[in-house]
């Protein structure tokens, strides 16, 4: 029994999948607390924008895999999110020096954390709806095989 390139590609999605749900989840609480008045701005801006990197790396690192491995659909069906994450990170605020899309002095804005928070929330939705299907296309390419 053989292990395929595609087995791998979903394997590997699976486990990176895991820590983006995990993002997306600590994205969600962490707009909550700042909601409720549990932590400031600046607190809140210091711990988001450090992840905001990594979940987009990690995403586009396990789609190339799936572009090797010539799983078109599901590259397709990721690349709304990969053009998302690009467009979110270009047209990020204006004064922010480093890396992250969250600004201290606008994040408490009514509309910004409504739509922070509404993306959290499809995030977390998109994320483990792909997880399942990772597992399906894991589990259909072992039986290929």
């Amino acid at each position: 029994m053989g292990f395929t390139f595609a087995a791998f590609s979903y394997v590997f999605a699976l486990i990176l999948d895991a820590f983006l749900i995990f993002f997306a989840v600590f994205h969600v609480i962490a707009f909550d607390e700042l909601k409720t008045d549990f932590k400031n701005p600046i607190d809140q801006c210091n711990t988001l924008n450090p992840l905001v990197l990594p979940e987009y790396i990690i995403h586009i690192t396990f789609n190339v895999l799936f572009l090797f491995a010539g799983e078109w659909f599901t590259v397709l069906i990721n690349i709304p999110l990969i053009a998302y994450h690009v467009y979110r990170y270009i047209h990020r605020p204006a004064g922010m020096s480093g890396p992250g899309l969250y600004d201290p002095t606008t994040i408490m804005n009514a509309d910004q954390m409504s739509r922070a928070t509404r993306e959290g929330w499809f995030k977390l939705a998109y994320y483990l709806l792909s997880f399942f299907y990772y597992l399906y296309g894991m589990i259909s390419s072992l039986i290929a095989v």
